[in-house]
């Protein structure tokens, strides 16, 4: 009885080292790891022992005998992995060497943020017997997108804030909620008090659309904070006036957004939504959310899980040409044919995946396409973040990235980055924690090297 590994996948790869026969791929010292859409389990090699399900933060490992009606494609999700002839050998993923500093000198370490990369690097830190860490959070609530970017409906990827908990009950965590950086305390403040001072500031903007009207168009971004209640968005107000609303952009977060607009209301009274906007939703007359891709499926941005979460409770339809061009990779054969599979629209409100299209304009009206004219109420744009400049610190405005060489921080003195601020807005929660690792190592080696800090 083979184990699948379902939607909710956060890649933090603990299943990985918890199964004893190497059947979770790709592992953190494959090179196709910080691509993958999720991870997967060889239905061949897999011995049902259970100890990845027990390893998952997020409950997303289940026997494929329990699998619910819209889990069932990831069987074959998970069994098509295997199939590009790749030998991936039966050597188990060895997890990293323990972290060793200089005796009676554990370090001091002050972390900015407390979002997935900032409680990933904490807990590296804390594996050194007598380290302690200071995590430092603006907001009055901690865990950044892992509690304000998950969609509500989505409550086991939400459950990683579980894991978070066990790591801030860890002897040395320390956590100062309302506390700017930059406000409050300054980076010399930080390196005064502490050994070293990690920023895992994440993308905290977004990329805005340059196209005529579209610098006042509103972002998925804050959208998702809006209806998470993230103190920054509750303000906000949304147009859910109109029959249909458009999304431009066709990642991720735009199907997430697509299908809260979509999705009864009553599906999402249990959840963690924000009341404010769960009101709102039931008085919506949006009844189509079309999201906009520049090129065709294929290279849909979003993932075959979001996809398949997306159609399993909502009508999907696409528009656009679905021939398959040839020569594609494994995973952009797997959306092409996902797309082409989608059943036939019922009655309701519906999802269309328009490809193909470039906006020209953002008007009151709508979004002009050439000379079409697609009406909406609501228009939001959903094409990325960006990270913001961290004070005192260098920054690379082509890549909004903050220059480091494995975590640490170019021409500064012990100062490291990890997460979104370090390699950009890629990857997915458990991603996070390679990251991590590798910037707490660099700073570990760089703490070894130097001369005791006075006490």
């Amino acid at each position: 009885m083979p184990h699948v590994v379902t939607r909710s996948c956060c890649n933090d790869a603990n299943c990985v080292y918890a199964c004893p026969v190497n059947c979770i791929h790709p592992t953190p010292d494959e090179p196709d790891f910080a691509t993958a859409e999720m991870l997967y389990i060889d239905p061949k090699a897999c011995v049902d022992c259970g100890a990845c399900m027990t390893a998952c933060p997020v409950g997303a490992i289940r026997p494929h005998t329990a699998l619910g009606a819209d889990q069932l494609p990831f069987l074959e999700i998970n069994a098509d992995f295997y199939t590009d002839g790749r030998d991936r050998g039966t050597v188990l993923a060895i997890p990293p060497a323990p972290l060793e500093v200089r005796e009676g000198a554990p370090p001091r370490v002050a972390i900015v943020g407390s979002g997935p990369a900032a409680m990933y690097a904490a807990d590296e830190v804390l594996t050194i017997p007598g380290a302690t860490v200071d995590v430092y959070e603006r907001l009055p609530v901690p865990y950044g997108l892992a509690r304000f970017g998950v969609a509500p409906d989505h409550p086991d990827t939400r459950a990683v804030a579980e894991t978070f908990d066990l790591i801030a009950a860890q002897d040395g965590f320390r956590l100062h909620l309302g506390v700017e950086i930059g406000r409050d305390l300054t980076h010399a403040d930080l390196l005064a008090d502490h050994d070293a001072v990690i920023y895992a500031v994440g993308a905290s903007a977004d990329r805005r659309l340059d196209l005529p009207g579209g610098a006042g168009t509103g972002t998925a971004t804050e959208f998702v904070g809006w209806y998470n209640g993230h103190p920054d968005h509750t303000g906000h107000t949304f147009d859910l006036t109109r029959p249909r609303a458009v999304i431009i952009g066709n990642g991720n977060v735009a199907l997430d957004v697509a299908r809260i607009l979509t999705l009864d209301p009553a599906a999402l009274e249990r959840t963690g939504i924000s009341r404010d906007a769960l009101a709102a939703l039931r008085d919506s007359r949006i009844e189509e959310v079309v999201v906009l891709a520049r090129r065709g499926p294929a290279d849909s941005a979003f993932t075959s899980s979001e996809l398949l979460g997306l159609k399993s409770v909502v009508n999907v339809v696409v528009e656009g040409d679905l021939t398959d061009p040839g020569g594609l990779g494994h995973t952009a054969a797997r959306k092409l044919s996902l797309l082409t599979d989608l059943d036939e629209p019922g009655p309701g409100r519906r999802v269309v995946l328009r490809y193909h299209t470039t906006p020209t304009e953002i008007t009151p009206e709508g979004v002009r396409i050439g000379d079409e004219l697609l009406e909406a109420g609501l228009v939001l744009s959903s094409i990325g973040y960006r990270g913001r400049p961290v004070p005192d610190l260098p920054f690379d405005e082509a890549t909004c990235t903050v220059p480091h060489e494995n975590g640490r921080v170019r021409g500064t003195d012990r100062t490291y980055v990890t997460g979104w601020i370090k390699r950009g807005p890629n990857g997915f929660i458990g991603s996070n924690k390679t990251c991590a690792r590798e910037t707490v190592r660099t700073l570990v080696a760089d703490f070894n090297t130097r001369v005791p800090t006075p006490a």
